[in-house]
């Protein structure tokens, strides 16, 4: 049977999955947060990164035990079997068309900026950075690794350098005294920041192409998640000092204001090139994830298949181009239909919050003692956000109730009939 190969070390996985929470959210949930929240925002984070401890932990603790590229279906076979799994499976790559082409169209805005005339339209945009994206995956997890641990590296430096111009005190970093009305903006602003650490299911996908992962998969999500937490802290201390929010044009466009006004006008090209490879590196670790769900599903139940073969690099070649294409079909649709990509992100948000869930409900089932515990208060927390979901839950519920009908069973019976009325 193919096998992945183990070139991801603990620094690359650091780098991928912080790389991945930062994202696009840098450079806009810190602005939404401090509208929401004011001063109070930066309670918000650290109640945020509590609360996402339990989760984090819990899927640390599943990697470790069961690391395989089926990420949280191949968790919920483990507990529940396999008819479950391909319903979580494809539970997961239904967000292929309605999600990723959203995503890709930010990427693509800050690509206009740096693609030559005639080339700098939305679409050419998001066609040059889904074509990135299938060049990146196909040199493998190991050169994707090093790009994303780059990336990181260029973000800190660059929340580093706000932190140095604009002069940071320790007036600046003190927490604002708490007050019974706090309490309600700061749990506004934490339904916004959720999405901030979405990107942790993805991650679980990796596991298998660790070097050492019962050692260095759990130290990852777990490094990963303080390193992305810290630096949404320190932008939102610069965002509070600098007053870059409370408008709509600073939701989208705090980064780049606070970056004019620190360095001036040629900082903006820096900041293009940034905004782009923090889009493109959370792009980067989703569309590898969904290209080895594809191929972990094919690998299982068609292992003959072009989906289930794997390249000389060792890298799932087939279902990379799969899921590129499926992408690439997306944005051509949405450019051209006007579709409201905001609209089809919230779908893509209630399926990733339900699949959180069920990794949750899969690992109090699998664990013990006191990751079992961990489990349990993660499991709460995943179903308090769900909750608050609204019609984007629904939807998600409606999807994954669609999956688990027995199609196969109708679809036998019906194909048997059809045989017997021949004969």
């Amino acid at each position: 049977m193919a096998e992945l190969k183990r070139e991801i070390t603990l620094l690359s996985g650091v780098g991928q999955l912080s790389t991945t929470l930062l994202g696009t959210g840098l450079f806009m949930i810190p602005a939404i947060a401090a509208g929401i929240a004011g001063p109070f925002s930066l309670w918000a984070w650290v109640i945020l990164f509590i609360a996402i401890c339990p989760i984090a932990l819990t899927f640390a603790a599943l990697g470790k035990r069961y690391p395989n590229a089926g990420g949280t279906a191949y968790f919920v076979r483990k507990a529940f079997g396999e008819r479950l799994e391909t319903s979580v499976a494809w539970l997961f790559l239904s967000v292929i068309p309605v999600g990723v082409p959203a995503a890709v169209a930010l990427a693509g805005g800050f690509a206009q900026q740096l693609l030559p005339s005639g080339l700098d339209s939305p679409l050419m945009a998001q066609i040059f950075t889904v074509a990135l994206l299938i060049g990146i995956n196909l040199m493998g997890s190991k050169s994707s690794g090093r790009l994303q641990s780059v990336i990181a590296i260029s973000i800190l430096a660059l929340i580093g350098a706000f932190l140095w111009k604009a002069d940071i005190g320790t007036s600046d970093i003190a927490m604002p005294a708490l007050t019974p009305d706090s309490l309600w903006s700061i749990g506004l602003a934490l339904g916004v920041m959720f999405w901030c650490f979405v990107g942790i299911e993805a991650f679980a996908h990796m596991g298998e192409e660790f070097k050492n992962p019962e050692r260095d998969f759990p130290i990852a999500i777990i490094v990963g998640c303080f390193v992305a937490g810290a630096t949404y802290w320190a932008c939102s201390v610069v965002i509070l000092k600098m007053q870059a929010y409370g408008s709509v044009a600073f939701d989208s466009a705090s980064i780049p204001w606070i970056a004019e006004q620190l360095f001036g006008n040629k900082f903006k090209l820096v900041i293009s090139v940034l905004g782009f490879l923090a889009c493109f590196a959370s792009l980067n670790l989703y569309t590898q994830s969904l290209s080895r769900m594809l191929w972990a599903q094919a690998r299982q139940h068609k292992p003959s298949s072009k989906m289930a073969k794997l390249s000389n690099t060792g890298v799932p070649h087939y279902a990379t181009f799969a899921v590129g294409g499926i992408v690439l079909v997306s944005c051509v649709v949405g450019e051209y239909s006007g579709l409201d990509l905001e609209f089809f992100l919230k779908l893509a948000n209630g399926i990733f919050v339900l699949v959180y869930l069920l990794a949750m409900v899969a690992a109090y089932k699998l664990l013990s003692g006191i990751t079992q515990v961990l489990a349990a208060i993660a499991l709460v927390l995943c179903t308090l956000v769900f909750m608050c979901l609204g019609w984007s839950m629904l939807y998600a519920v409606s999807v994954f109730v669609m999956l688990c009908l027995p199609w196969d069973l109708w679809l036998g019976k019906n194909r048997k009939a059809e045989a017997n009325r021949e004969l």
